[in-house]
């Protein structure tokens, strides 16, 4: 499974739109409307990287309203639960 991170810059006006539309996309898992520099926040789940451009380049760029995307694809997943034990002092 390969992860991606995808910081969608969106027109907005239309950022509820363009959000339920990604949303919609096959592979996408999760869109987060945010704060910041940034409009949404993707989350992509694929079997490869091939895929990652199919969903991306192929679908979620071309949706009207989204202006600019900057991709991120995941090294390593962790977990709250791995978080809690690499910070735990030894309860």
């Amino acid at each position: 499974m390969v992860t991606a991170i995808v910081f969608v810059h969106a027109d907005v006006a239309r950022i509820p739109e363009v959000a339920e539309q990604i949303a919609g996309l096959d592979g996408v898992t999760e869109v987060y409307s945010v704060t910041g520099g940034i409009d949404l926040i993707v989350l992509v789940r694929v079997r490869n990287h091939d895929d990652i451009a199919a969903v991306v380049a192929d679908r979620l760029n071309k949706i009207d309203g989204v202006v600019r995307t900057e991709t991120h694809i995941a090294f390593r997943t962790y977990s709250s639960h791995d978080l809690e034990a690499a910070f735990s002092l030894g309860d």
